[in-house]
């Protein structure tokens, strides 16, 4: 008689795993529904901005939540695992990237501050060298950390979400279109 198989088990998650993992999952689902609303149909501001806000406030979770839950609110650690992960992707163990994700999050909440200072027709006034590096670097460090970190569907779900995007970008700014960082 054949033995029967064992069951495949699914390794067991923490909640804390959990919590870190979607929080910054949603976050950047939002960050993501905020460009492709601002591309797509760029009157629709009321609802980005709420995007925008709901985004970052997860962000800001996230953060919270893997100091909270993997580092034990310590910056040592979460730079010497930062370095780890780096070292074992690029092969250069450095820990830049935590200070980047804490620019990443300065930059993110800086932005929604100003949205909300400055009302709904005059965020769109702030000049191309204001929007142009701010986006640059906000969609660089969601790329990298989704794409470049991530694997399985995570990278291929985000890496399918930047070409959408880059089609939007395209579509809105290319031959023709209205500027990069002039209101609609």
């Amino acid at each position: 008689m054949p033995r029967p198989r064992a069951a495949a088990t699914i390794p067991a998650v923490s909640t804390g795993e959990l919590l870190t993992r979607w929080t910054v999952r949603l976050a950047l689902v939002l960050y993501a529904m905020t460009l492709a609303l601002r591309l797509a149909q760029p009157r629709r501001r009321r609802a980005a901005r709420w995007l925008w806000t709901a985004g970052c406030g997860l962000f800001v979770a996230h953060v919270a939540c893997a100091f909270h839950f993997f580092h034990g609110w310590s910056h040592a650690d979460a730079l010497r695992e930062t370095a780890r992960q780096t070292g074992e992707v690029t092969g250069t163990y450095t820990g830049a990237g935590l200070y980047l994700n804490y620019l990443f999050a300065l930059a993110w909440s800086a932005d929604v501050a100003w949205w909300w200072v400055a009302g709904l027709d005059r965020y769109d006034l702030l000049t191309r060298w204001v929007t142009v590096p701010l986006h640059s670097f906000l969609a660089f460090m969601a790329f990298n950390g989704t794409v470049v970190f991530e694997a399985g569907a995570t990278r291929w779900v985000a890496a399918g979400v930047t070409g959408v995007l880059l089609v939007l970008l395209a579509r809105r700014y290319g031959r023709g279109s209205r500027r990069l960082g002039q209101p609609a």
